[in-house]
C-alpha cells in the first residue's frame, strides 16, 4: 500500500485531542485550518447561532477557483465519552495499542476527516500547484447535535457566495465489518410521530360509564403493524414502522384514564412521502376505531427526507478507487441513520464513505491504524481517477 506525505494518523490524533463534544469546537477546527491555510486553501470560518440552540463554529476551506468543485464533507463534533474510567485508554488521548487507534471520534469521524484532509494535502504536493478544478472541504461542528448550525447553514451560506459544488464525499463510517464493502449512495427517510387516542376517564368498576383509550391505542397500534409497508425496491430495503414508547401516565388502578399515547418512527424509502405516511396512518387509525367512540390525533416531527444519489460518475470512480487499494468490489446501499448528506443532496450529487462502525459511539472507540491510513490512499486514488482520469499526479 502507497504511503502519504502526509500522516492520516498523526492527522486524526491531533484531532481526537482536541475536545470538541458537540457544540464546542474544542481546538479542532483551529487545528485544521492551520493545516490548510499552509497548503494554500482558502479558509472561511463560519460560526451560526438560532434561537434555543447553541452557537457552532464550521470551516468551509477551498482551494482553485475552476470547477468541477469536489467537497470532502464530515464533522469534528463527537458525543460525550461518558465515564472516563470505563475506558482502556483516556478518551481524548490519542492512544496507539497494538494497531488500534483509541479515542472519542476515532471512527465518528475524526478519522475520516483526517484521512481525507491527508489525502487532498498529498495531492497538492504532488500535483505541485491547485487541482484541475478545485477541492473544498466542509467540516461542521453540529453533526452530533441539533444540526440546526451546522452543515445546512454553511450549505445556504455557499450558495450565497457563488460556492458552486458539483460532488460531494460524506467521510461518514459505512462498512460493517471490512473497509471497502459499502459506499452509501442514499438514505432512507425518517419521520417521527405521535398517535394520541382520547377516551373518557371513569371508575374501572363502571365500565359503561367510561370509555377506555387503552383498548383504541392497542388496536391503532396493531392496524399499524398489521401488513408491511411495502417490499424494498431496486435501491432500498423495505420501509418499517416501530413503536418506541407507549404512555398513559396513569398512577391509580381503579382509573380508566382519558387518553393513551405512544410515539412511533417510520423509516421510509422512495415509494413513500412524509404526507403519503401520514394520511396512510390517519386512515388506518380511522378504520380501527370505526364504532368505538374513541379519537386518534396525530402529531409529527419535520421529516428527515429520503434520497438516493443514483449510480454515475461518483460511485464509479470512487468504487474504482476502493477496488484499486483493497481489491474489493464495493455495494451501492441505503441502509442505516441518516447524516448530513441529507442536505448536501440539494446541491449536487453525494455519496458516503469512511471507516467501520462496529465502535462509533462505545467506550474505547477505535479503528485499525492500517484501516485509516488505507482510507486515506483510497481517497488520494479517488483525486487521481477525478482530477486526471486515473493518471498519478
Amino acid at each position: 500500500m502507497a504511503s502519504l506525505s502526509e500522516d492520516a494518523v498523526e492527522i486524526a490524533q491531533g484531532l481526537i485531542r482536541c475536545k470538541s463534544v458537540t457544540p464546542d469546537e474544542g481546538g479542532a477546527l483551529d487545528y485544521l485550518q492551520t493545516k490548510l491555510q499552509a497548503a494554500g486553501f482558502t479558509c472561511h470560518r463560519l460560526p451560526f447561532e438560532a434561537a434555543g440552540t447553541p452557537t457552532v463554529d464550521n470551516l468551509y476551506a477551498r482551494i482553485g477557483t475552476g470547477r468541477p468543485n469536489l467537497c470532502f464533507a464530515g464533522h469534528t463534533d463527537v458525543v460525550p465519552p461518558g465515564d472516563d474510567d470505563a475506558w482502556t485508554h483516556a478518551p481524548f488521548a490519542g492512544d496507539i495499542d497494538q494497531g488500534l487507534l483509541y479515542g472519542r471520534g476515532a471512527s465518528d469521524m475524526k478519522g475520516g476527516v483526517a484521512a481525507f484532509v491527508a489525502a487532498a494535502l498529498d495531492y497538492l504536493t504532488f500535483a505541485r500547484g491547485e487541482p484541475a478544478g478545485s477541492i473544498s472541504l466542509l467540516i461542521t461542528g453540529d453533526e452530533e447535535g441539533p444540526a440546526v448550525n451546522g452543515t445546512d447553514k454553511v450549505l445556504k451560506w455557499m450558495a450565497a457566495h457563488d460556492e458552486v459544488l458539483d460532488h460531494a464525499i460524506v467521510g461518514e463510517p459505512t462498512n460493517a465489518t471490512q473497509l471497502g464493502e459499502t459506499i452509501k449512495i442514499g438514505r432512507r427517510g425518517s419521520l417521527n410521530g405521535k398517535v394520541t387516542v382520547k377516551g373518557v376517564q371513569g371508575h374501572v368498576a363502571y365500565p359503561a360509564l367510561a370509555n377506555n383509550p387503552i383498548r383504541g391505542l392497542i388496536a391503532v397500534l396493531s392496524s399499524l403493524y398489521e401488513e408491511p409497508l411495502d417490499h424494498g425496491n431496486a435501491h432500498f430495503a423495505p420501509s418499517n414502522l416501530e413503536v418506541t414508547t407507549i404512555d398513559v401516565r396513569n398512577p391509580a388502578t381503579n382509573v380508566i384514564p382519558a387518553k393513551a399515547e405512544a410515539l412511533f418512527n417510520i423509516r421510509f424509502n422512495d415509494d413513500h412521502t412524509p404526507e403519503s405516511l401520514q394520511s396512510w396512518a390517519r386512515e388506518k387509525a380511522f378504520m380501527a376505531l370505526e364504532g368505538s367512540g374513541l379519537e386518534a390525533i396525530f402529531d409529527y416531527e419535520p421529516a428527515n427526507p429520503v434520497f438516493v444519489t443514483e449510480p454515475g460518475t461518483l460511485s464509479t470512480l470512487l468504487s474504482e478507487a476502493i477496488s484499486d487499494v483493497t481489491g474489493l468490489t464495493p455495494e451501492l446501499s441505503t441502509a442505516g441513520g441518516t447524516s448530513d448528506a441529507r442536505f448536501i443532496k440539494d446541491y449536487c450529487p453525494v455519496v458516503e464513505f469512511g471507516l467501520t462502525t462496529e465502535s462509533m459511539h462505545q467506550v474505547d472507540e477505535r479503528v485499525s491504524v492500517a484501516d485509516l491510513e488505507k482510507l486515506a490512499v483510497i481517497y488520494r486514488r479517488f483525486l487521481d481517477l477525478y482530477f486526471n482520469g486515473g493518471t498519478a499526479s
